[in-house]
């Protein structure tokens, strides 16, 4: 393997992965922030630099429609979209997972209207949370690059040929320029075999697909998918096994920092982990037994390791960057359903921050600590605290 450093913009960083991937068709829409992705994806088109179509559509939803036919007929396919373009094109985000087409997508997470807000946080990655689409979470550029590769090589697999999303912080990862290495085309090649969907659609021997189901198919279909994407599970850990031979770069659905003699658990999925680790070092420097453990695999949830990297501890704190309006934080309630089980569950605090783009600095996860432990020795742990509310 050969390997280049380049200082790219991230979003760059996603639309090579892409072209190393050989993609066949690319079908989006722009929206802030990711159309950087598309944009990029869109001249190397027209430059000639990647054989590929390109079809510029009038909408997210259209723009998913397009992906489910090029992905049904056997074209590598690619999108990417956030926010409120996520949401348009819900309605055929079910129908790529139940049609077990192995579309790629990138999501650079943003805010939901309203109010109106361009800044990332996490809430269209919830929305899209039961969509039956493998999702899986970056922390900084190198992993989006990574990611990308991976995402296609997991979706094509004859064993899942689900479709997958790779969540990628808006403007925090999206837009920020960063030293990442790339793989040359000989290695990708090796590692991205050719797609080929063994079950694609041909005018020589035409089928149905996407038909109706009654009350007395949906419930097995239904039950298809769901296993399906379960199962999907082995694929992945087999996919960044694979990834970390080749480039040493190692990922884990669930993956601990200086968990080593911890008595509190902070748990963070996304960009701003790495803010959290520069808290846990200097936390530790201090004497105190705090450890961080990022979660990567959203969909399908890694209950056994999330179990195994939290358990013997006293306190867990969970941080969600979005809001269920109206009940439990999204990640956390998944927390406290692994846990439920389990003989000795430590004490679960959720805190909700880092909304409409809103920073957490090292200094700030530091008290989402100090008042996670605070609200446990009080007794109130079932209270979701929105952190850094202005009075």
């Amino acid at each position: 393997m050969t390997s280049k450093l380049v200082g790219i913009e991230s979003s760059l960083a996603v639309s090579e992965a892409v072209k190393l991937a050989n993609v066949d068709v690319i079908a989006a829409y722009p929206i802030t922030p990711q159309t950087h992705i598309v944009e990029s994806l869109a001249e190397m088109v027209a430059n000639g630099d990647l054989d590929a179509e390109y079809i510029p559509v009038e909408s997210e939803h259209s723009a998913m429609s397009a992906c489910l036919g090029s992905s049904a007929v056997g074209a590598r396919t690619f999108t990417s979209t956030a926010s409120q373009g996520l949401i348009l094109m819900h309605e055929v985000l079910l129908v790529a997972a139940s049609l077990r087409l192995p579309i790629v997508m990138a999501v650079a997470n943003r805010a939901l209207s309203g109010p109106l807000n361009i800044w990332g946080d996490h809430s269209d990655a919830m929305i899209t949370r039961d969509s039956g689409w493998i999702q899986i979470f970056v922390e900084n550029g190198q992993q989006a690059f990574d990611q990308t590769l991976c995402a296609f090589r997991i979706a094509e697999h004859k064993d899942v040929l689900l479709p997958t999303i790779i969540n990628i912080d808006g403007f925090h990862i999206s837009h920020v320029i960063e030293p990442i290495y790339f793989l040359d085309q000989q290695t990708v090649n090796e590692f991205l075999p050719p797609y080929k969907h063994p079950y694609a659609l041909d005018p020589d021997t035409p089928v149905t697909i996407g038909c109706f189901a009654g009350p007395n198919l949906y419930t097995e279909s239904m039950k298809a998918l769901d296993s399906a994407l379960r199962e999907s599970k082995k694929v992945i850990l087999e996919t960044w096994q694979k990834f970390g031979e080749i480039t040493g770069r190692q990922y884990k659905p669930v993956e601990k920092y200086k968990t080593e003699n911890a008595d509190t658990i902070l748990i963070t999925m996304g960009s701003y982990s790495e803010n959290a680790m520069m808290t846990i070092d200097k936390m530790q420097s201090e004497g105190k037994k705090v450890g961080l453990v990022r979660l990567r695999l959203w969909r399908p949830f890694p209950y056994e390791e999330i179990v195994e990297a939290i358990s013997g501890v006293k306190n867990v704190i969970v941080l969600d960057r979005a809001i269920s309006l109206g009940g439990p934080a999204p990640v956390c309630s998944e927390i406290r359903a692994a846990l439920y089980a389990t003989e000795k569950k430590p004490q679960i605090v959720s805190i909700v921050g880092g909304l409409g783009g809103r920073d957490i600095s090292p200094a700030d996860f530091i008290t989402i600590v100090e008042l996670g432990i605070e609200k446990i020795k009080s007794g109130k742990t079932e209270e979701t605290i929105m952190f850094g509310v202005r009075e």
